[in-house]
């Protein structure tokens, strides 16, 4: 087995076991709530929305009740439930209202092409960020107008007001009108639906990769729309977690006009940018960068492709903050990059 493959199942095994010996200090930060009454179906679109289980044929995906023997998990019925910290629950400067938003990503040429999901491994590495900063890696998969626009973005976060730490934990978000009064982090506003009973949504990764180490953890998370019944089915690996009803949105139900990947970060009041990745500027040694492989997307026909060169671009709007190197394809980490960088005084 290739070092690799080897890391990739090391990874699954840290998030699908993520409280192997370890469930009080694991668990004491979620709640197990019985599946129909989480907060999604508080969203008044969603009052008599059947749970999905079963979903396309074409993934390959464990069952909803398959856990390995040590996994730790909430009882049969109750999924976990992330217990909330006071806050706005929408709170996302992704506005003019909230300016210093830097980028260094991936992203499609707008030209009528449509998505149905996107996946990718993507490194994971510690930050120390300061309350009110941000440092996200993650994919986007957007449609619309921008007063409109439908998004679903999952991947990584440390993010202290949200969580109250500066740990690296798995972060979803969505909104259906841009932002204005729907959408938030992961279930602290009815929408997203549960299904696993393994603590992902918010959970924190037990190891990180190390600057200059010998071996580099990852993390593989998927975002798909469902050929069956329109929803967008959100796994890591090959566990199924949860899913945004179709209900949620309009541009989106049609398919995704935008993908994107990389990262994103937000400063603290002073307009000081935190770190993005791992803090590094990019490097061809994958041991000392931050970086997205196997960069894939499901195309129109629901077929997983690698993201095409000829209909990418690279953004990185803070050079002397941020930047992004792009390796094309080879066989072994097919389509990938990396990004990165120590932030600072980065402008707005």
């Amino acid at each position: 087995m290739s070092l690799h493959l080897v890391l990739c199942l090391f990874s699954y095994l840290l998030l699908t076991q993520v409280a192997e010996g370890n469930i009080d200090s694991i668990l004491k930060d979620f709640d197990c709530v019985d599946i129909y009454k989480q907060p999604a179906f508080q969203h008044p679109l969603l009052k008599h929305h059947k749970i999905q289980e079963k979903f396309s044929s074409n993934e390959k995906l464990k069952r909803k009740d398959e856990y390995q023997p040590n996994e730790k998990y909430c009882p049969k019925g109750t999924v976990p439930i992330l217990r909330q910290r006071n806050g706005p629950e929408s709170f996302h400067p992704d506005t003019v209202e909230y300016p210093g938003q830097h980028f260094a990503v991936l992203e499609n040429m707008l030209d009528g092409s449509i998505y149905r999901g996107a996946d990718a491994l993507i490194s994971l590495h510690n930050l120390t960020l300061l309350n009110n900063q941000y440092s996200k890696d993650q994919i986007w998969l957007e449609n619309g107008p921008r007063d409109q626009l439908n998004s679903i973005q999952f991947g990584l976060a440390v993010h202290p007001r949200l969580y109250g730490d500066s740990l690296t934990r798995f972060t979803i978000y969505w909104t259906g009108d841009g932002y204005k009064r729907t959408g938030c982090y992961n279930t602290k506003c009815p929408g997203f639906v549960i299904v696993s009973r393994v603590p992902l949504i918010g959970t924190i990764f037990a190891d990180t990769s190390v600057y200059g180490g010998n071996e580099t953890v990852y993390t593989n998370p998927k975002v798909f729309q469902d050929g069956f019944s329109g929803n967008w089915i959100l796994r890591i690996f090959d566990r199924v977690v949860g899913y945004w009803p179709k209900e949620l949105f309009t541009h989106l139900n049609k398919g995704a006009s935008l993908v994107r990947f990389g990262g994103n970060t937000f400063p603290s009041p002073d307009g000081f940018s935190p770190p993005m990745g791992n803090g590094y500027f990019p490097s061809h040694d994958f041991y000392k960068s931050s970086h997205f492989s196997k960069v894939k997307v499901k195309n129109s026909n629901y077929e997983t492709i690698d993201f095409e060169k000829q209909r990418t671009k690279r953004y990185a709007d803070s050079y002397q903050c941020y930047r992004l190197t792009y390796w094309g394809y080879n066989q072994h980490n097919r389509v990938s990059f990396s990004y990165g960088g120590p932030g600072g005084q980065c402008g707005t």
